[in-house]
């Protein structure tokens, strides 16, 4: 009888051993490289040199194992010679003039969101999850060199042995423990503190302000956001290079650059990106509504207290978003 250990070159049995851990492979890919379209084609090239080396698969390790130290290195490969993935926050600019012309810098490959499919599991899994695909710890993450980055999530995320990441990546385990102690060591430097949790996504309360959040944009009653914001809350909008401090500030900014002018001219999905709430937000052309941006919130008890607004039309599509209302 086969098992999840045992060696098959049929493709049947490679599918069904290895599908199962599709959606776990693009969240690691992602993880790596922050961005969900190279992450889908190095989902595919992993499984592609996986089903190529399947007749080799002696079940040392559990098939699940054996497939992440290959997105891995195939990973690592791809990142060669790559820069990071920033959002503008990330580019040491200060806070922007809302009043001031916008600055569009489209060759940045700049960070993108993830979509949140999570299936049914225990909810401490699903929070957990949640946690390793927040959008600040993606933009954190972007901050450490590839291996940094992968040995701290076979290490942290994965919870592999010290062992088997030296194993996986090709290097000793002093190695590692090096490289996870400066990985550690510089993502405390940037990312969000242990105390700075999100609401859940999925709460009552976090629905409710999406709601109302969403109902101010579609009605052009922008002013009311000015409730929903906390005083620090930031506004940002990749590929533009600015970022926005304040309430006051994001509803001066959205007041004079949206292309909106009446109630009606924006509606709005609600979506569910990187473990948190978020918004497609469809513009009026015509006699219809096209793709324009997607929000991704950060919720906290007192209010939204950030927005990345993605202007990548590209995107919906791989939500599973209509390409007009």
């Amino acid at each position: 009888m086969l098992t999840e250990n045992s060696p098959s070159s049929a493709d049947g049995d490679f599918s069904a051993h290895a599908e199962p851990y599709r959606r776990e492979l693009l969240a690691h890919c992602y993880r790596m490289t922050g961005s969900l379209h190279d992450a889908e084609d190095l989902v595919q090239e992993t499984l592609l040199r996986a089903w190529k080396a399947y007749d080799r698969f002696e079940g040392k390790s559990s098939v699940r194992t054996w497939l992440h130290r290959i997105a891995t290195n195939t990973c690592l490969t791809a990142l060669e010679g790559r820069g990071r993935r920033p959002l503008p926050t990330g580019l040491g600019n200060t806070r922007s003039d809302p009043t001031a012309e916008l600055i569009e810098r489209a060759e940045v490959p700049w960070l993108e969101p993830l979509p949140d499919t999570q299936d049914p599991a225990d909810p401490a899994v699903i929070a957990e999850s949640r946690e390793s695909v927040r959008l600040a710890f993606i933009a954190a993450l972007q901050h450490l060199s590839p291996r940094q980055r992968a040995v701290l999530l076979l290490r942290d995320v994965l919870q592999w042995k010290a062992a088997e990441v030296a194993e996986a990546i090709g290097t000793t385990t002093v190695a590692v423990n090096s490289l996870l102690q400066r990985a550690r060591t510089q993502l405390d430097a940037v990312a969000p503190s242990a105390d700075d949790r999100l609401a859940a996504p999925d709460s009552s309360e976090t629905q409710d302000l999406l709601a109302r959040y969403i109902d101010a944009f579609e009605t052009y009653d922008i002013d009311r956001l000015v409730d929903l914001f906390t005083a620090e809350a930031i506004w940002e909008m990749p590929p533009y290079t600015g970022w926005y401090q304040g309430a006051p500030d994001i509803i001066t900014l959205i007041h004079s650059q949206c292309p909106a002018e009446h109630p009606g001219d924006m509606r709005m999905i609600p979506i569910m990106a990187n473990g948190q709430p978020g918004a497609a937000m469809y513009m009026r052309a015509g006699d219809r509504h096209v793709p324009f941006q997607l929000h991704v919130l950060d919720v906290r008890p007192d209010g939204v207290s950030h927005v990345v607004a993605f202007l990548d039309g590209s995107l919906f599509a791989r939500f599973g978003l209509p390409d007009a209302l």
